[in-house]
């Protein structure tokens, strides 16, 4: 399977479980993964990611287009299959415009255009007032989880060396 990862997935991992003062071996999976075929993200994600002056800024910077995938045009009738479906919903207007500007609507074309699964710390939820990933990706039939079953699924071992 070939996953493309939300913002969330890389601030959280650097805020909280996976810093990479304490724990290296995430950023060195991804970067494996990544040279295996199986993990990326998208241009607008890295956009998010370098706005911040901060280690995670740095990191985003030193992966380019083959980690950080621009559209094709191949993605094109995928944005406008999820275009169609966030207007015609229950959303109320500001959630569809918000939708159609953020890398949430980006990412998930991405993945429904080249097959990927979408890794995102967001849950589906019945809001009117915001649309989420998971909404968005059962809607458009795109599998979704969270960065610890991507983690479990792939047998990712974060494992400490012999002391020395």
């Amino acid at each position: 399977m070939r996953y493309l990862l939300d913002a969330n997935v890389f601030i959280q991992a650097k805020n909280l479980h996976y810093s990479f003062d304490f724990c290296p071996a995430f950023w060195q999976w991804i970067d494996k993964e990544h040279v295996n075929g199986k993990v990326y993200s998208i241009d607008k994600v890295r956009d998010e990611l370098i706005g911040g002056d901060d280690a995670l800024a740095e990191w985003a910077k030193r992966r380019g287009i083959d980690f950080f995938l621009p559209p094709d045009n191949q993605v094109l009738p995928s944005f406008a299959a999820l275009s169609t479906w966030a207007g015609s919903g229950d959303y109320e207007p500001g959630a569809v415009s918000q939708f159609l500007q953020i890398a949430d609507y980006y990412l998930v074309a991405q993945a429904q255009a080249h097959g990927f699964a979408v890794v995102t710390h967001e849950v589906a939820a019945n809001s009117v007032k915001r649309i989420k990933i998971p909404n968005a990706c059962v809607a458009m039939g795109v599998k979704f989880l969270s960065p610890y079953e991507m983690l479990r699924t792939e047998g990712a071992r974060f494992v400490l060396g012999a002391a020395g």
